[in-house]
């Protein structure tokens, strides 16, 4: 078994870094969907200053870890790819649960381009200026996600094509599986 766990800034392309992983065959785990589960079963909206708030709530009551701790007994398979870890926590939370198969991947973007893609995405967690933006990543950086990205294994930077990003993933997996 071997687990990439991803972390990033929001927009940044932990997305399409998961497509390009989907078509090597992994299983993926989104963290962000436990979160939005849990605020279903709450009765919450699904803004993201709802489920943000739903999250650092969590955070406060159980730990920094307890998304992870959360998403753990979803993993299984060949190839996972658990998306979207916030602090380093919960990176020592999956290291704990899998060890030396876990590897901590990291996309980056510059601002400007994160907040297009995220504005263009139209999800109800989507920022509609940049004042939303900037107070979304403020609280994922609260959360340690700066942190957790100067813990990555490897780092993909996202600024180019969707096709430049296509080659750095795939050169990425074959020598994380061992396929060079």
């Amino acid at each position: 078994m071997k687990i990439l766990v991803t972390t990033g800034m929001p927009g940044s392309g932990k997305e399409e870094f998961l497509r390009c992983c989907v078509t090597r065959g992994a299983h993926v785990v989104r963290m962000g969907d436990k979160v939005r589960e849990k605020a279903e079963e709450f009765g919450l909206n699904l803004s993201d200053m709802s489920v943000g708030n739903l999250a650092d709530e969590e955070r406060k009551r159980y730990g920094m870890d307890i998304w992870a701790k959360r998403t753990i007994p979803f993993v299984g398979g060949d190839l996972v790819v658990i998306d979207g870890t916030r602090g380093p926590e919960e990176i020592r939370a999956f290291k704990n649960a899998f060890g030396e198969a876990l590897k901590v991947v990291a996309i980056h973007a510059s601002p400007g381009a994160r907040f297009e893609r995220l504005k263009s995405r139209a999800r109800p967690d989507s920022p509609s200026n940049f004042s939303e933006f900037d107070l979304r990543d403020k609280r994922e950086l609260e959360w340690g996600l700066g942190n957790a990205i100067a813990l990555a294994d490897c780092m993909v930077v996202n600024e180019g094509a969707l096709d430049e990003l296509k080659l750095q993933v795939d050169r990425l997996l074959d020598g994380l599986l061992g396929k060079r």
